[in-house]
């Protein structure tokens, strides 16, 4: 090949690469990258008085389980092998991830749900907080990212609340939701754990989970063909994967008329392991039973309160398989969880056969149990078991 053939293509091949450097799309692009540079160098921290959004005009009587936007939310960052960063307070907004974050990509991510509350005394209270951060801690662990600190998920959950305090219902109207989130939030393309991560808080008022209101009796219908989790996966664990899965087949109840959807353990086809997004409990006689934890169900923080509540009203609580047939024939069922709280089951469909419990109703072993958690959250029923995390007004300040 003679030089001046050779000399073509390199000629083409940087007349191609100054093209696309100066190319409008391109242009842009690069302008568009500075812009948000500059812009991260001279914005200011983010002020944490600032009101950007109101609850004033929000109908506390009409308040169900659906995302409210609130004025704040609280982020903190670490690199893998580095250290958290300051609790952060800011805006509420969206946020910026790379293509390429993991948490896009393969998913590591965990969360938590919790709530604060205002007392009849007017105070306002979070509930258990040590026992999401402990459960946030391990749930970090199995999906290989860095646990934050007890003492700084606690500090970023109460400044979440105190810097959204306004959006927190009146006592007796509802609670304040808080979502902890940490994601990895790095960039990167092969299999492995994120170069950096990020743990936010955010939160939304909420009432009753279910339509028809709070201790409305919910249907449920037994699944045999999908399963929630597998023994040595995932199932105790709060990681974003889990959640999306239990759709198709909870859409599909729903189109049915069921409220939603019992899942069995997936070695025998035959124990009842949880619903959808709550902890399943049987009642017969003064014996309450509930499946067992055995690294498939969530260990529910609603879950771990209520049986401390009944051993205390004097119920033998037993942590056990439960067949079906056992809930079948059981006296009355009720479902836990920081969402749903105490929700009692009217009915449990199996292969086609409706069994209704206490008529449809609630029984008295439920409305006993859901009667001692919520006065104890609202303050009715006095705190003895140190349960309730105070939050002062302008913590977050």
């Amino acid at each position: 090949m003679s030089a001046a053939h050779a000399v073509a293509p390199a000629a083409a091949i940087g007349a191609a690469a100054s093209r696309r450097q100066g190319s409008p799309l391109r242009a842009r692009a690069v302008a568009k990258q500075a812009a948000r540079k500059v812009a991260t160098r001279a914005a200011p921290p983010a002020a944490t008085t600032a009101v950007t959004k109101s609850a004033s005009d929000i109908d506390w009587d009409k308040l169900g389980f659906g995302l409210t936007e609130t004025a704040f939310m609280v982020k903190v960052h670490c690199e893998r092998d580095g250290e958290w960063s300051a609790v952060a307070v800011e805006p509420y907004g969206d946020l910026s991830l790379s293509p390429a974050a993991a948490v896009l990509n393969y998913g590591q991510g965990i969360f938590e749900g919790m709530k604060a509350f205002r007392t009849v005394d007017g105070e306002v209270v979070c509930f258990r907080p040590d026992q999401n951060a402990a459960r946030f801690a391990e749930g970090a662990g199995r999906m290989s990212m860095p646990p934050v600190p007890a003492d700084k998920f606690v500090e970023a959950v109460k400044k979440c609340i105190s810097a959204n305090r306004d959006f927190i219902p009146p006592e007796g109207k509802g609670s304040l939701y808080l979502r902890p989130l940490l994601i990895g939030s790095g960039p990167i393309l092969g299999l492995g754990p994120a170069p950096s991560y990020t743990f936010l808080v955010y939160c939304s008022p909420v009432a009753s989970y279910f339509k028809g209101g709070q201790l409305t009796p919910i249907d449920l219908v037994v699944e045999e063909s999908y399963h929630r989790a597998a023994p040595g996966g995932t199932g105790s664990t709060k990681c974003i994967g889990n959640y999306s899965p239990v759709l198709k087949v909870q859409l599909a109840a729903k189109a049915q008329g069921f409220s939603d959807v019992i899942y069995l353990d997936a070695v025998n086809n035959k124990y009842i392991e949880e619903v959808s997004s709550c902890n399943f409990f049987v009642v017969n006689g003064n014996v309450i039973a509930t499946p067992a934890l055995g690294g498939s169900i969530l260990p529910g923080i609603t879950r771990k309160s209520i049986i401390a509540l009944a051993k205390q009203k004097g119920f033998v609580v037993e942590e056990r398989e439960v067949s079906v047939e056992e809930v079948i024939g059981a006296d009355e069922c009720f479902c836990t969880g920081t969402a749903v709280v105490v929700v009692p089951v009217g009915s449990v469909t199996f292969r086609g056969e409706k069994t209704v419990f206490q008529e449809g109703g609630i029984g008295v072993v439920g409305q006993a149990l859901y009667d001692e958690l919520t006065g104890l959250q609202s303050g009715k029923v006095q705190d003895k078991l140190g349960w309730l995390e105070n939050v002062p007004e302008g913590f977050h300040e």
